[in-house]
């Protein structure tokens, strides 16, 4: 029997159970497992506990609650406990191929004061659209390989490949802890891996599916510039000392230009041409400047041409002004001199940047920006985290799978896409399993994760979960 065939029954399942999937979607939003605010920490370790007890129920194997000890500083709470990475498997036959999936069961913050239509921890279905936080990042993804499970035992088909389950609930705030998992587990509980399919990323657009074979990475750096031992009165000490916000204007005005290209030397010189393959990948994609202009809510964009909207957006390095920490921000005016002031902001990457490079470039060029400048202030100039970039080969047995997952569902062949965003465990899966990753998205372009009414399209999710489990299939046949 072909694989198209022993999936019609499975299909069928999966859109008789669309109201219970439905419902532990539901479930799982309404835990508000923000794993930024320490106030709600018990809320992401409930929601560690919901998945165990929902993995118990759909009979998952060696099912364990990995401790990853305290939180490190800077918390409030010196004892803050990391929440688990939850482990699983379903089938440890040693015929069949393994495939791990990751997902995460933490999120962003949210508050019907941001703006929500709704209540951001209430699952709301309106026009099709399920609207919650954490509906489309991560939690209907995760949920998605559990419904998918369901599904398989519902029809009495037997899983096609072994699957080893992690989820981890500190994504949105540096994933503490995992990478060290991953590595010390490589040959113990993950041991025997054979591919990796990661689903945290999302449609380009929201007509088309895609595939994701490249991450750009994030060098993420902040500026202090401090001066007076406290906040003065400009009225007493303004026009007679060096102020520390006006130094920090002047570096940082200087980092990038408006049309963003990078000015810090030795940077543009580390990325890696565009070959003519390459270039070629970006013929049959679908998308338009347009598009851009309503994702952004503007239209701001530099480029016109898609290839240069979407080359600049995966494959060239960025650099983004962030924020400013130290300075008033408050409502009002406030004629304070701030004593001390941050610059926050990051360089994505792209091959073939060097890291270690990148950070001298940044910190040579800095200081010798502030050197210009004869002030009396002082600079300190730092990295506070990295995350490498990452590019697969999307013609592989696993890219292929998915691609085929893919078409059998949405009835077209996916794009085949990068990301400007960065999941750095993508690279830390492939370096330390020594195996490939796809990234195989739920969501579409426009599902507003980490923002306000975060949604995830009723078709997405229920034909998601049919392409996530056609992509087992698949694999287990093999690349054709």
């Amino acid at each position: 029997m072909s694989v198209e065939e022993s999936l019609k029954p499975l299909f069928s399942a999966i859109t008789e159970l669309k109201p219970s999937f439905i419902d532990r979607l539901s479930q799982a939003v309404s835990i508000p497992s923000v794993s930024s605010d320490e106030s709600l920490r018990p809320k992401v370790f409930e929601m560690a506990e919901f998945l165990k007890s929902q993995l118990i129920t759909l009979g998952a194997e060696d099912i364990q609650m990995r401790d990853l000890g305290i939180q490190p500083p800077p918390v409030v709470d010196p004892k803050l406990q990391l929440p688990p990475i939850v482990l699983a498997r379903f089938g440890q036959d040693p015929a069949k191929k393994t495939i791990l999936v990751y997902g995460h069961y933490d999120v962003q913050p949210a508050s019907i004061e941001d703006g929500w239509a709704t209540e951001p921890f209430t699952l709301v279905q309106k026009d099709d659209k399920l609207i919650g936080r954490g509906s489309t990042d991560d939690k209907g993804p995760v949920i998605g390989w559990l419904n998918s499970i369901e599904a398989h035992r519902k029809v009495g088909l037997e899983l096609p490949v072994n699957l080893v389950c992690c989820f981890e609930g500190m994504e949105e705030s540096g994933s503490l802890g995992l990478e060290e998992l991953v590595a010390q587990e490589s040959d113990k509980y993950f041991k025997g891996v054979d591919a990796v399919c990661i689903s945290d990323n999302y449609w380009l657009g929201t007509k088309k599916p895609v595939l994701t074979y490249g991450l750009r990475g994030c060098n993420y750096y902040q500026i202090t510039v401090s001066g007076a031992n406290a906040d003065l009165h400009s009225g007493v000490f303004g026009g007679i000392i060096h102020e520390p916000m006006t130094d920090l204007f002047k570096v940082m005005s200087q980092l990038v230009d408006v049309k963003g290209n990078i000015l810090i030397p030795g940077v543009n010189e580390m990325v890696a041409p565009v070959t003519a393959a390459e270039d070629k990948l970006y013929d049959p994609i679908e998308f338009s400047a347009e598009e851009l202009s309503q994702a952004a809510g503007a239209d701001t964009g530099y480029f016109d041409d898609k290839k240069d909207i979407l080359q600049h957006r995966w494959r060239f390095p960025s650099l983004s002004l962030h924020g400013i920490e130290g300075a008033f921000s408050g409502a009002g005016a406030k004629t304070v001199i701030p004593a001390k002031v941050v610059g926050k902001f990051s360089i994505r990457t792209v091959p073939d940047m060097d890291s270690d490079k990148l950070d001298q470039f940044v910190f040579d060029f800095v200081k010798a920006k502030f050197a210009e400048l004869g002030t009396k202030n002082k600079l300190n100039v730092e990295l506070i985290h990295g995350g490498a970039y990452w590019v697969s080969d999307p013609f592989n047995d696993n890219f292929t799978a998915a691609a085929n997952a893919t078409k059998l569902v949405w009835g077209v062949d996916p794009d085949l896409t990068r990301e400007g965003g960065s999941i750095p465990i993508t690279l830390t899966f492939e370096q330390e399993l020594k195996t490939g990753v796809v990234l195989l998205p739920m969501g579409r372009g426009d599902d507003g994760a980490h923002s306000i009414n975060e949604k995830l399209d009723v078709p997405n999710y229920i034909e998601g979960v049919k392409t996530l489990s056609a992509y087992l299939h698949y694999y287990a046949a093999g690349a054709k």
